[in-house]
């Protein structure tokens, strides 16, 4: 086993050891809101949240400690009041939206205490905040379990004022998510178990968050039994809305810090496209520019996605920076999880564009998603394309939501009820707490698809590889076919039973037989390297896409070319790519792409690297590091599509595995 998967410790987590390795978690839950359409703040909400989070009870998990669960929490807007009274005697509050808490878990260790806080003020001095104070939430940990009590943090409040420089609260907003990483980031350079026990639920000027690593039951409490947070049984703790979860995590071990809801959503599903989607994230480093953040504060936020966090952790961290880089939240939702517009005939032209021009510029996060999401201002829920998730939603004439994975988690007068559905595939729940309305999920896409031209700006950067002159080149190899099955690796099995179905049918082959094959890392034959990797996929009980019958929602395209800048929201800087309607080029299509360059007016340019060498004279890590340094040179010399090649095999050069060399150019 490769001794990189060690470089990072998920917290609460054991260490990678064997065949362990704790990258490998997924987890499935309940999710649920209440609210007030009218943004009217009551503590009647906060109890309607908890009652319907002690309610999801049946939806997370208990072990062997009865008193131990998978985690569940409350998000909530600022409790001004509630605060304003607990935090009096020692400093004052300014006004609603002047000031900020930050709510921190912190291990339970005296030392580390103040070692922590004292690096917090040091941070927050240095970034221009200043601190008004801090306030230790009291917490009830007599009901919490054995197993739970161990890693139980000291939970802080942190109180900032606002700069006189922020003019506006979204502005302030900003400078707080950029002064949480710079915190972050700071801890992580202290020891590692200071670093594993602490975490920043949320730093927010808008929203609270109350969660852990426990029961629904034990979060706000329940009748006469106290809960771990003692604020949550005051009246004057008032909220218009009420974000709940409880966690179920499939084969996972529990921690604090994966407890949800997080800081701006929470989520029942999987996001199986997790590991390509934080792949794509970091490597945007490189263009990643933006009028609301400097180059100095960019810098800061890396990595966007720490390792070793769950899929849905990361997915709030992605949905965070767009909203902070000036998308509204409800529009950069629509661009992380677009409903299925491809095969759509019937679809608005106008949305259409705006899913198409977006599908380079955002990969979808797809998997089975009911996620429920807020940055304080507009509050909703969203189904991803498939609607594998259930989700269902009432209004009452009193102006209340409640939406949750299941109806009837608290009572309500069938009478008062004006409106009840399900929330349908690829469609969206969304209500403005500004304007106190309801906006319906035709309008929302109303809204965006009317917001540019999307339809032009997508003539502009986009071209598809039909429209690509044909190339006069016309590789052919001095080898026979079957000769070049060998030298790759192909097998009479593989054109037998997999190839030539394929063929003949275009579908995969199936069969009743199971297979006694070795995998390939215990097998005494040579494998292709493409056999030890299999795709990463979430372990739960999804039902098998049907591609014929589910051909709606079902997408192969893809883009070649630079991945333009996701923050660039006046979209004026035009950044070429290639639409390609499949992830397999043919012969004459890749020749296409051969044949692009400046000389013949071509928008992008491409050159060819090969990959073939001779094993008796050259090392293939030197090889390697050779290839990387010419594609790294080409594209400095304004080179836009680097094809690697291994045509050029003989008999004395044989090819580097496509997928290593690939992978290690794209790295």
């Amino acid at each position: 086993m490769s001794d990189k998967k060690t470089k990072f410790k998920i917290a609460g987590l054991p260490k990678a050891q064997g065949l362990y390795n704790p990258v490998n978690e997924h987890d499935a839950c309940g999710v649920g809101m209440v609210l007030d359409i009218k943004n009217r703040a009551s503590f009647d909400i906060v109890e309607k949240g908890l009652a319907m989070l002690c309610n999801l009870e049946h939806r997370g998990a208990v072990g062997a400690d009865p008193k131990a669960g998978d985690g569940s929490g409350l998000l909530i807007q600022i409790p001004h009041k509630f605060l304003d009274k607990k935090v009096s005697k020692n400093f004052s509050l300014p006004k609603p939206g002047n000031y900020a808490v930050g709510v921190m878990f912190i291990p339970d260790n005296s030392s580390d205490d103040k070692k922590i806080k004292k690096l917090v003020e040091d941070v927050c001095e240095k970034e221009g905040f200043n601190i008004l104070g801090w306030r230790l939430c009291p917490t009830y940990t007599d009901e919490l379990g054995w197993s739970v009590l161990p890693s139980t943090p000291i939970v802080y409040q942190l109180f900032i004022e606002r700069p006189d420089t922020e003019k506006s609260q979204d502005n302030f907003e900003r400078k707080l998510y950029i002064l949480r990483r710079c915190i972050e980031k700071a801890v992580l350079e202290i020891s590692d178990q200071i670093k594993e026990g602490f975490y920043i639920p949320s730093f927010s000027s808008r929203t609270i968050l109350y969660k852990g690593m426990v029961l629904a039951d034990q979060v706000g409490g329940l009748g006469e039994k106290l809960g771990f947070y003692e604020d949550l049984t005051d009246n004057d703790i008032e909220s218009s809305f009420a974000l709940i979860h409880q966690r179920f995590s499939t084969n996972t071990f529990p921690t604090w810090s994966l407890s949800q809801p997080f800081r701006m959503l929470c989520h029942n599903g999987e996001i199986n496209t997790v590991r390509g989607n934080i792949n794509w994230m970091n490597a945007r480093q490189k263009n990643l520019a933006s009028p609301a953040f400097s180059e100095k504060d960019l810098n800061k936020l890396w990595p966007i996605i720490e390792e070793g966090q769950s899929d849905t952790a990361s997915f709030d961290n992605a949905l965070e920076l767009l909203v902070q880089g000036g998308y509204s939240i409800a529009e950069a939702m629509l661009i992380m999880v677009p409903e299925a517009w491809q095969n759509n005939d019937i679809m608005d032209k106008k949305l259409k564009s705006f899913y198409e021009y977006h599908a380079p510029i955002m990969e979808p996060w797809d998997g089975p998603a009911n996620i429920a999401f807020t940055d304080g201002k507009q509050i909703g829920a969203l189904l991803d394309r498939n609607g594998l998730r259930p989700a269902r939603y009432l209004i009452t004439d009193d102006d209340k939501v409640i939406f949750a994975s299941e109806m009837g988690l608290i009572p309500v007068d069938e009478s008062k009820v004006k409106s009840k559905w399900r929330l349908e595939p690829g469609k969206m729940l969304l209500i403005d707490l500004e304007k106190g309305a309801m906006v319906n999920d035709q309008e929302i896409k109303e809204f965006v698809a009317n917001k540019r031209p999307w339809k032009k700006l997508l003539d502009l950067n986009q071209l598809n590889i039909d429209e690509i002159p044909s190339s006069e080149d016309n590789f052919k190899s001095k080898f026979s076919i079957k000769d070049l099955q060998k030298a790759f690796g192909y097998t009479q099995e593989d054109e037998k039973f997999l190839i030539n179905p394929m063929i003949a049918s275009g579908m995969e082959a199936t069969g009743s037989m199971g297979t006694d094959t070795p995998i390939a890392p215990l097998s005494l034959k040579n494998k292709p390297l493409f056999t030890y990797f299999k795709q990463k996929f979430a372990q739960v009980t999804n039902p098998p896409i049907d591609p014929i019958r589910e051909e709606m929602v079902m997408s192969v395209n893809n883009y070649i070319g630079p991945r333009p800048n996701v923050l660039n929201l006046d979209q004026e800087e035009v950044s070429k790519f290639i639409k390609i309607d499949t992830p397999i080029l043919n012969e004459k299509d890749a020749n296409k792409i051969k044949g692009l360059s400046k000389e013949n007016n071509s928008f992008m340019s491409s050159t060819e690297i090969d990959i073939t060498f001779n094993s008796k004279k050259e090392n293939i890590k030197t090889v390697i590091k050779k290839v990387c340094k010419k594609a790294e040179n080409e594209i400095n010399d304004g080179k836009t599509i680097i094809i690697l090649t291994d045509k050029y095999i003989s008999e004395e050069k044989i090819p580097i595995p496509s997928l290593l060399v690939t992978s290690k150019v794209h790295q």
